[in-house]
């Protein structure tokens, strides 16, 4: 007589018509811990790397300021080329926004007005927009995250750059992003008190102010 070695499945899952144990709901439970195991994989790959979020270009917004020495002020508008940023824990880490430095326009004086400051701002007494299109901003390192995250990134500008830090708010998906930077270092001279002695009320300030909206899809 011929002695079967095989025991009877404890589980019922077999197809052995005997009912023995054949191993095959074996091979199902391995499936089940392969599978469980390639989300958890896939889970802590995808927090690792953070969700890229692209930006909207048509409908975000940024606004310049500059001051003079007298409560004078122009403000007006940049638009992107292009933009993205790196979440990890719906936190900012990293980034690049790109700007197109030929849209350059004036908002604050009457539009009769408006296209001799544009061209003297695009010009080489400030920006040289024809020979440096684009200004690009890349986020490098968050500093610390609370209602505002504080970070830290470099700014480059007619092909200059320099380290900046800024700060960074989401509010309902609605983020901001707020920077002011020395465009003495970026040899935008013109009625600058870092080139130039003696200008009284003519004197322009350095610092421009940028605030921004970005919309992401």
């Amino acid at each position: 007589m011929i002695r079967n070695n095989k025991s009877q499945c404890q589980c019922g899952n077999t197809s052995d018509p005997n009912g023995c144990c054949d191993g095959s709901h074996l091979n199902k439970i391995l499936k089940m811990k392969i599978g469980i195991f390639t989300i958890i994989t896939l889970l802590i790959t995808s927090t690792s790397i953070g969700q890229g979020l692209t930006l909207d270009t048509s409908s975000s917004k940024l606004k310049w300021t500059g001051k003079e020495i007298t409560s004078k002020q122009h403000y007006g508008s940049l638009v992107f080329k292009s933009g993205i940023l790196t979440l990890e824990k719906n936190k900012p880490v990293s980034g690049k926004f790109i700007v197109d430095m030929k849209t350059l326009k004036n908002e604050d004086l009457p539009e009769d007005y408006r296209g001799r400051l544009e061209a003297h701002l695009k010009s080489d007494d400030f920006f040289s927009v024809d020979k440096f299109s684009e200004a690009i901003l890349e986020i490098t390192n968050p500093v610390a995250d609370s209602e505002k995250f504080k970070m830290e990134g470099f700014l480059t500008i007619k092909e200059i750059t320099h380290a900046v830090t800024f700060t960074m708010t989401n509010t309902n998906n609605n983020w901001k992003a707020n920077l002011s930077f020395d465009r003495s270092k970026y040899d935008v001279r013109f009625r600058s008190g870092t080139f130039f002695e003696n200008l009284g009320d003519k004197l322009i300030l350095d610092e421009i102010v940028i605030e921004t909206d970005l919309v992401f899809n």
